[in-house]
């Protein structure tokens, strides 16, 4: 049986407006991902191969968790949210959020705009980074045993729509929900890729860390 155990990374830069400041950790997401890897050894758990994007945010939380050598795959990196919202707010008048319920409201349009290819001048074609989504998976599937991958919550979410078969709504209500340094497993059984596990943070689980059970 393979199985990977997405992580995604920890807090990053929360008052960000392009993809390049957002790319760090926040002290808090730096202690997230110390209280993962102190978890994951806690609960004996391992891996055969770890993975992580290579963006600093998915490279720092695999530090943080202890893994100070993971495997860099570029095809397992965010896509580029900020660029798209900006294509999407001066092409199709759809504002910027200002707020994390606006944010639930407009990124369904959002992506659905980017699927269509409204944007042409986007910095990467909703099909590609589907396939590059996929593309990592299948080769990490083909590696076999039990692998970590350290990515970020776009990225996830498009594996878990490929796995489930999800439209965008779907797809994009389970990416506005992930937890930063939470865990989601998918296992291939019986030639289907299938769900075990979805945004757990059991390492944020005891009432003096609920604090630390952040979105953005």
């Amino acid at each position: 049986m393979t199985h990977i155990t997405l992580i995604r990374h920890g807090q990053a830069n929360t008052h960000a407006t392009t993809a390049e400041d957002y790319d760090r950790l926040s002290d808090l997401g730096q202690q997230q991902a110390v209280w993962l890897g102190e978890y994951l050894r806690a609960t004996k758990a391992e891996f055969d191969h770890v993975w992580a994007g290579d963006m600093s945010r998915h490279r720092a939380t695999a530090r943080g968790m202890g893994h100070e050598a993971p495997q860099i795959d570029a095809r397992l990196n965010e896509f580029d949210y900020f660029t798209i919202a900006r294509l999407a707010e001066l092409e199709k008048d759809l504002p910027a959020p200002q707020s994390s319920e606006e944010f639930a409201r407009n990124i369904p349009q959002l992506m659905e705009f980017w699927r269509d290819d409204a944007f042409p001048d986007a910095p990467e074609r909703f099909a590609d980074f589907e396939d590059r989504a996929q593309g990592a998976v299948d080769d990490i599937l083909s590696t076999g045993g039990r692998a970590l991958v350290v990515t970020s919550g776009g990225l996830i979410s498009m594996v878990l729509r490929q796995v489930l078969r999800l439209d965008i709504p779907e797809m994009t209500r389970l990416m506005f929900l992930l937890r930063n340094s939470s865990l989601t497993e998918i296992e291939y059984v019986h030639g289907h890729l299938m769900l075990s596990v979805y945004n757990a943070v059991p390492h944020l689980a005891a009432p003096e860390r609920v604090f630390a059970q952040t979105y953005i």
